[in-house]
C-alpha cells in the first residue's frame, strides 16, 4: 500500500527557516519523479520543488534561491529545505509521486502546514 507522510510543517516568523520531510512507502521510491506542491484555501495546487530519480531538480519562481529539494533513495525519504520564508508562502504543503511514465503525479500524501507571520 502506497503511503506518503509529511512532517517539520508548523509557524514561523518572516525570514525564519522550516525543514519539510516526508516519508514514502509501498512503491519503487528510487524509480519516481518527486515533488513538493503546496495549497492555499480558494487556489489551485502549485508545484514548490520537483526532484527526478537522478538527482535533477526544478523550483518555481518563487521559491528558488530560498528553497532546497533532495532526496534520499536509500531511506525513501524527500525533503524541502525552506529559507527566507514570507508570509506568501502560507499554505499546506504536500509531497507527491509520480511515475516515469505518468503525465500526472500519482501518489499524494496529507500536507503539512506551513505558516508565516509577519
Amino acid at each position: 500500500q502506497v503511503h506518503l507522510a509529511e512532517s517539520g510543517g508548523g509557524s514561523v516568523q518572516v525570514g525564519g527557516s522550516l525543514r519539510l520531510s516526508c516519508l514514502a512507502s509501498g512503491f519503487t521510491y528510487s524509480g519516481y519523479y518527486m515533488g513538493w506542491f503546496r495549497q492555499t484555501p480558494g487556489k489551485e495546487r502549485e508545484v514548490v520543488a520537483a526532484v527526478g530519480s537522478d538527482g535533477t531538480t526544478d523550483y518555481a519562481d518563487s521559491v528558488r534561491g530560498r528553497f532546497s529539494i533532495s532526496r534520499d533513495n536509500a531511506r525513501h525519504t524527500l525533503d524541502l529545505q525552506m529559507n527566507s520564508l514570507k508570509p506568501g508562502d502560507t499554505a499546506m504543503y504536500y509531497c507527491a509521486a509520480r511515475h516515469p511514465f505518468s503525465y500526472t503525479y500519482d501518489y499524494w500524501g496529507q500536507g503539512t502546514q506551513v505558516t508565516v507571520s509577519s
